[in-house]
């Protein structure tokens, strides 16, 4: 066993004895030991969102993405408290589908949707990338539409395992970054937002490089 995997189990076996002590309790028709250790992981681990695990679910390029997003986030709306939030929820959700994935929990279908939301969000970075870019290119319609159709790609994957709570943490992600005066804002010429969007470009471009979006 590896040193992050035997980290992983011992503080899941911390967190079990001290935050999910009531995980167990269900009737014995409705236990089943494969759910119930899914439950508990994505409830301990979504807590436990901090760098050093999210380093086991997040690879180096994409936290310094949510790190630049987390800046422009903060720098548009003024509140950082709110950005914060904002880009936790996001941390919470990809360590939950990251969570669904290795345990194999999604259908052949659902993993046929997944594929399509890659495509569709793979597309939408390299529109970020290009308006940022080339100047006078940028096309606020073709960018909100891009978000929605993320989204309810995505949706689409994880609606039949992720909670209403957990749900709207997607839905206000998505309405936040694909909101059409967030984006006129970032993307407008001299925009006081344009250094950091560029920080999150380089961030798309390293990603697409790396073939982890």
């Amino acid at each position: 066993m590896s040193a992050m995997l035997e980290l992983e189990s011992w503080l899941i076996y911390q967190y079990v004895a001290t935050e999910c002590g009531d995980c167990l309790f269900m009737t014995e028709s409705a236990f089943r030991a494969r759910d119930i250790g899914l439950r508990t992981q994505k409830k301990i681990l979504s807590r436990m969102a901090g760098k050093h695990v999210v380093k086991a679910f997040i690879d180096d390029t994409t936290a310094s993405l949510l790190d630049n997003l987390y800046k422009l986030a903060k720098q548009y709306s003024g509140n950082k408290k709110e950005a914060e939030k904002l880009i936790k929820n996001i941390i919470k959700i990809v360590i939950k589908i990251g969570l669904l994935h290795r345990n194999d929990v999604f259908s052949e279908e659902e993993l046929q949707e997944a594929e399509k939301f890659k495509q569709k969000f793979r597309t939408l970075g390299m529109a970020v990338i290009s308006f940022y870019e080339v100047d006078f290119s940028y096309d606020r319609r073709f960018l909100v539409d891009a978000f929605s159709e993320s989204k309810r790609s995505l949706v689409k994957v994880v609606a039949g395992h992720l909670t209403e709570k957990s749900m709207s943490k997607i839905e206000g992600a998505f309405e936040f970054f694909g909101d059409g005066g967030f984006l006129d804002a970032v993307f407008e010429r001299n925009s006081p937002y344009r250094e950091t969007l560029g920080r999150v470009v380089n961030g798309l471009n390293k990603a697409i490089e790396t073939g982890d979006l």
